[in-house]
């Protein structure tokens, strides 16, 4: 390498992914927690940091917080405390913070996800319990800020990684498989968009080979997966190019403009002392017991890998499609329910990741917004196993139809339709032999070695029975009448 050689650089990063728990009420509260509701309906005198108000801890939101850690093997601090973490901002009402320091609720942890170059175990550091803040909405070209303070004191896990996190493709991995885990355990619905699910990513950058960590710069409020793949490419060029140059990297806080792709200085990082940490006078220190983890436990749910193992095991399904099943919970519940009414795994399977899953494409559903319901689709599975409508008609014009009519009955549709092709003998002979008879050069050259023709003529045979004849039978006698 000569001297003017740039230096190759290994990024570091470090992920502070926040999920706001789905409780009826805020963390200190009892204001409810909804989302789209009118600037500042949700809120009290406790939100608001009025002098005199108290605190009183929401224990739901503690025991999903547990959910989260026993799902990633995290260690369950036994003795907790609340901390105030003091920094003002418009949108903080009280000027402080409500959240865990010293002793956050879970420690340690890690999660599998999914990479090209194959899968890999990555680690969190800890996820301490914690209070949201407020929204600053800007309108425009409007010189002043607004605040909406609805958002406050919503409940929520702040899940820290340990930074030994080194592409962006591990940050969207990771990301999505936290995403897809909190919406398994019911805890968070993940929806990035409206902010229930966001992102704050640290990216540092050492020399090839060191172990020591180079000057962080934290990206903050990243609230979509490819934003923070963007981000995180971007801030690698950034620092790389100032490091080559000679130019020191500072701690800072910057932005990410989505339009533009870039990222942008917001404020030089507050160091740990500047939020001057201390005891949170008014919550008591918080006892977990070995019953209440033991009653958490008993209430878990099978979590993906759980859920992916179990698609394999009993329903004999390929890899493949237990993964895409159990991409979320609500799909592999889905699959289970027409199981019960159709005993077809790898049918439903396909059903689940053809048509159905490109009618929920191209009308952006989640398959809990699908109309038709299991036992329906089981029925129409069940039509075409039993050989009562063929594969084709069922895709194209009967799942259609079900799902403009889905309180009527599939079989209703078929036999008001005609669609039966439990057609005798004698009436498909007669289309057979009509098909044959409309194309007799083409049967010479069928006879003559073309045997791609069959097609033809089977699909002639399908147009005169509009789709309903069994295209095995009308295979066997198309073949049988142009061999004969």
């Amino acid at each position: 390498m000569s001297i003017n050689s740039p230096i190759v650089y290994q990024p570091v990063i470090g992920l502070e992914i926040h999920a706001q728990l789905q409780t009826n009420s805020k963390i200190f509260a009892s204001d409810p927690v909804l989302f789209g509701q009118n600037p500042n309906t949700l809120i009290s005198a406790i939100t608001l940091g009025h002098p005199g108000t108290l605190p009183k801890l929401n224990i739901r939101a503690v025991e999903f917080a547990i959910k989260m850690g026993l799902a990633l093997g995290s260690e369950i601090a036994p003795w907790q405390n609340f901390d105030r973490k003091n920094y003002f901002y418009p949108d903080l009402p009280k000027g402080y913070q409500i959240t865990q320091d010293k002793t956050p609720i879970c420690l340690g942890g890690s999660i599998l996800v999914h990479l090209k170059s194959g899968d890999k175990i990555l680690p969190f550091h800890h996820i301490h319990l914690e209070e949201d803040a407020g929204k600053s909405v800007h309108e425009g070209d409007n010189p002043f800020s607004f605040i909406d303070y609805n958002r406050a004191g919503t409940p929520l896990i702040e899940m820290v990684t340990e930074p030994a996190l080194h592409s962006s493709e591990q940050a969207f991995a990771m990301v999505s498989e936290v995403r897809k885990l909190v919406r398994y355990l019911g805890i968070c619905d993940g929806n990035m968009e409206e902010g229930s699910l966001r992102c704050d990513v640290n990216v540092s950058l050492r020399p090839e080979g060191s172990d020591k960590l180079g000057t962080k710069v934290e990206i903050k409020n990243m609230n979509s997966l490819r934003n923070i793949q963007r981000a995180i490419e971007y801030e690698i060029i950034r620092q790389t190019d100032m490091l080559n140059s000679g130019i020191q990297i500072i701690q800072e806080t910057r932005t990410f403009d989505a339009h533009l792709g870039i990222t942008n200085s917001m404020r030089v990082k507050e160091s740990m002392n500047d939020y001057r940490y201390f005891p949170e006078p008014d919550l008591s220190p918080l006892e977990i017991t070995e019953d209440w983890l033991a009653e958490i436990r008993a209430k878990m749910p099978l979590l993906p890998w759980q859920q992916e193992k179990k698609l394999m095991d009993e329903y004999n399904l390929p890899a493949y499609d237990a993964h895409f099943l159990s991409e979320s919970r609500e799909m592999a519940m889905y699959f289970q329910s027409v199981f019960e009414h159709a005993n077809y795994a790898k049918q439903i399977s396909n059903w689940l990741m053809g048509p159905v899953k490109s009618h929920l494409n191209e009308h952006n559903l989640s398959i809990d917004q699908f109309v038709l319901s299991p036992q329906n689709l089981a029925e129409v599975i069940n039509l075409v196993e039993k050989g009562i409508i063929s594969h084709n008609l069922a895709v194209q014009q009967l799942f259609p139809l079900c799902i403009e009519n889905p309180k009527r009955s599939p079989s209703e549709i078929v036999t008001e339709q005609k669609w039966s092709q439990e057609q005798s003998g004698d009436e498909l002979k007669t289309w057979v032999d009509q098909a044959i008879a409309a194309y007799p050069e083409k049967v010479k050259e069928y006879q003559q070695g073309k045997k791609g023709l069959l097609a033809l003529f089977i699909g002639e045979v399908m147009k005169r029975s509009k789709g309903t004849a069994d295209p095995k039978k009308v295979n066997q006698l198309v073949s049988e009448a142009l061999n004969h």
